[in-house]
């Protein structure tokens, strides 16, 4: 098949068609067609010649053009597609290094076998662009509900049509008891979109969170309009829900809002979810106040926060603790997703024997170290005294306070703590010697003796293993491991050692071995102050 007149035109309404077809710039076809004309040409005049292919957009006329370009001497390989300056002198005037002299040449005949392969270019090459054409429309919908038609259902993960593209919803993403057939409508959230080898996989989901957020954005008119915020959302996908939300209107109350007249709005998120039963909560800034919320329909009696943990202790009534807990832990576990707490439930009873365990414990403790009677001991808890180390070096009128103890015996109190204190570190620095610790360690600033045993003990002995610890290992932390949230112990972390102060020991002791800069280190934190001072300065502006 020779490109002559006859079918130039046809090029051109070929590429039209192809293009409306899929959907893809014309020019896109064009230039796929130009390639494969080339690689045609080339098994026809030498695979080692640059031979290329111009179709003009106008007439559809083929110009097949032999392109040689102008190398240096010592780098010319290809004589078919190269020449040195020299040569090129021939054909023009003043060569440069980089030049490209072309020549036009006949136009090639396809035989059967460069059509097909010629056809095979142009597919190919249709294929990417209608693959790039597709991500790039998708790729930006992500974090959105779309609405599709299922094609099929493969290995129990549904491939649905979304206009322009097949996406997936894969089994575990499909709510649990939903089944599809062939031409069902369904509503999904487009979870993400990736560009593969095999195109671009568009991945749905209709058990996200941001799923239910997304349906009451579209069914509640002040989520849209941005008066109602959803601060959390927590799902066990086809039972239960929680979502919080907050009104940035103080006329509008942000429950009743997402409820809607006769709970109109609710029920059509709810009849979209298979029926997911949904507690609607109000959100607060106070941690405590917003968990006694997402704990709803229990009631709660009082609330402890662990802010460094990451933990929160619970007490409920007795006959609450089943509703807390939920049937199988779910109320628990939807309330703990959505305050990004560990939550602790204990009931009334249970609070009351760990605070008398507790009680007695702190009893035993001054009496054993103290040598005190039981009724002196118990007084010195009543007040609140938990260690030796409050007795020893709290002010004395803390101590006179307490019926019974004058001047004399506050002091002889302290003097006991005191005596006691410093014969359990000695005892600790003789052990953390005998275990081989060094004076760089013991003579660190911040360390106690206890500290030192604890670290000797562990395998840190001197300022250098002191130095290389990291600040969790230190003073303990939390890790998430496929979503629970794991403790990791800390080596101080029985001293309550915070996060922060263990950094502060690490840097100091960094900064003594000279392993770091202490002026470096204040230009850096400079540099922090004044980033974040062009933050708030360029917040302001926006505000104004």
């Amino acid at each position: 098949m020779a490109i002559t007149s006859a079918n130039q035109l046809e090029l051109l309404q070929t590429a039209e068609a192809v293009a409306r077809e899929k959907m893809i710039d014309p020019a896109l076809v064009i230039e796929a067609m130009e390639e494969s004309l080339a690689r045609a040409a080339k098994s026809r005049y030498g695979a080692e010649m640059d031979i290329r292919v111009s179709i003009d957009r106008k007439t559809g006329k083929a110009t097949f053009t032999r392109v040689r370009t102008v190398v240096a001497d010592d780098e010319l390989e290809n004589y078919q597609a190269e020449l040195t300056v020299e040569q090129a002198k021939q054909y023009m005037e003043n060569p440069q290094i980089g030049d490209e002299l072309r020549d036009e040449v006949p136009p090639v005949e396809l035989g059967r076998i460069a059509a097909q392969s010629a056809k095979q270019v142009i597919l190919q090459k249709v294929r990417e662009a209608e693959r790039d054409r597709q991500y790039e429309e998708f790729k930006d919908r992500v974090g959105t509900i779309i609405n599709g038609v299922v094609k099929r259902e493969e290995y129990g993960n549904v491939i649905v049509d979304v206009g322009r593209g097949e996406a997936v919803l894969r089994r575990n993403e499909k709510i649990g008891r939903e089944s599809y057939r062939p031409n069902d409508r369904i509503r999904c959230y487009i979870k993400d979109v990736r560009r593969e080898v095999r195109g671009p996989q568009i991945f749905l989901s209709r058990t996200a969170p941001e799923f239910m957020a997304e349906l009451f954005k579209m069914e509640v008119p002040e989520i849209y309009d941005g008066i109602i915020e959803i601060k959390a959302v927590a799902r066990d996908p086809g039972s239960r829900a929680k979502i919080a939300v907050i009104s940035y209107d103080g006329s509008i109350d942000p429950v009743g809002a997402c409820v809607g007249m006769r709970g109109s709005r609710v029920q059509a998120v709810v009849n979209e979810l298979q029926g997911e039963k949904i507690d609607i909560i109000p959100w607060n800034e106070d941690a405590p106040t917003f968990l006694v919320n997402a704990l709803q329909p229990a009631e709660v009696s009082k609330v402890v926060l662990d802010e460094d943990a990451g933990k929160i202790e619970v007490v409920v009534p007795d006959e609450q603790l089943s509703l807390a807990i939920g049937r199988r832990g779910q109320n628990v576990r939807l309330a703990s997703q959505l305050t990004g707490l560990d939550i602790d439930i204990m009931t009334e009873a249970e609070e009351s024997a760990r605070r008398q365990a507790e009680f007695e414990e702190r009893t035993k403790l001054f009496m054993d170290t103290l040598d005190l009677d039981e009724f002196f001991a118990q007084l010195l808890v009543s007040e609140g005294f938990t260690n030796l180390e409050e007795v020893a070096y709290v002010e004395l009128d803390e101590l006179l306070v307490i019926d019974g103890v004058d001047e004399g015996t506050a002091e002889e109190l302290q003097a006991r703590a005191r005596d006691y204190l410093e014969e359990q570190n000695r005892k600790a620095l003789e052990h953390a010697r005998e275990l081989g610790v060094e004076d760089s360690l013991v003579e660190f600033e911040g360390l106690t003796p206890q500290m030192i045993e604890a670290l000797a003990e562990d395998g840190v002995k001197s300022l250098d293993d002191f130095a290389t610890c990291a600040d969790w290992e230190l003073a303990g932390g939390w890790t998430t491991v496929d979503g629970q949230r794991v403790k990791d112990d800390g080596i101080l972390e029985k001293f309550d050692v915070s996060l922060e102060e263990a950094q502060n020991l690490v840097m100091t002791a960094r900064i003594q071995l000279g392993w770091v800069d202490p002026v470096e280190l204040e230009g850096e934190d400079d540099a922090e102050e004044d980033a974040l001072a062009e933050g708030e300065e360029a917040a302001a502006e926006d505000e104004a």
